[in-house]
């Protein structure tokens, strides 16, 4: 595909989930939203809670930590949702949701899966840790802990120190910082979505390399 056609598909791609965003931010009902992504996003959604999070804080600071305990929360919750996909409905449901996920890296799912297995051989619950604070697709790693039969507590603790780890972290960024960079980001509010998706392609990249 030529660059300028990729440019302008990911360019239409932002600009679409922009105005998803604003939608969802300036809802009556902004905090069920926040919960309903977190929570599935954990499981098969591709787009991350941040997303949405992030401009809450942004618009009420004081109240970052609540978002990110919001976030937190249902995120594990549903975590816990993709565990048990993968421990009693792969072959239902789990693996549609991998090649899906494959798909938009461009890897097959059994190759994913085998791939996750492989880091939790030989990193434990750091794999889930690590997956949970990092760009990397959290849910590969839902799907894939209950499919090799982590144990269950060790998974929610894991999940628990990932997601609570990197939503608190922006939270408390934004509890100190938000009043002084709202101005920046209604001006820039674009470029920073822009910035955002870039690092969300890049997560799911990261799982063709690893």
């Amino acid at each position: 595909m030529p660059i300028k056609a990729i440019a302008s598909s990911f360019t239409g791609w932002s600009y679409r989930l922009k105005h998803w965003v604003e939608e969802k931010a300036n809802h009556a009902h902004s905090r069920w939203w926040l919960a309903f992504i977190s929570f599935i996003e954990s499981s098969f959604f591709p787009i991350p809670p941040d997303f949405l999070m992030i401009p809450l804080a942004v618009l009420q600071p004081k109240k970052s930590y609540m978002f990110a305990f919001i976030s937190t929360v249902f995120s594990v919750l549903g975590g816990v949702a993709g565990y048990f996909i993968g421990l009693w409905a792969y072959d239902l449901i789990g693996i549609y949701i991998m090649e899906f996920i494959g798909w938009i890296a461009g890897k097959p799912g059994d190759v994913m899966l085998e791939t996750a297995r492989n880091y939790f051989l030989e990193y434990g619950v750091w794999a889930v840790i690590i997956a949970g604070f990092t760009p990397i697709p959290y849910k590969v790693f839902t799907i894939a802990a209950g499919f090799f039969g982590m144990a269950l507590p060790a998974f929610v603790f894991a999940s628990v120190i990932g997601r609570a780890g990197r939503f608190y972290l922006v939270a408390t960024f934004i509890y100190f910082i938000g009043p002084k960079i709202k101005s920046f980001i209604d001006n820039y509010f674009d470029k920073i979505l822009l910035a955002g998706t870039a690092l969300l392609i890049l997560g799911f990249a990261a799982l063709k390399l690893l």
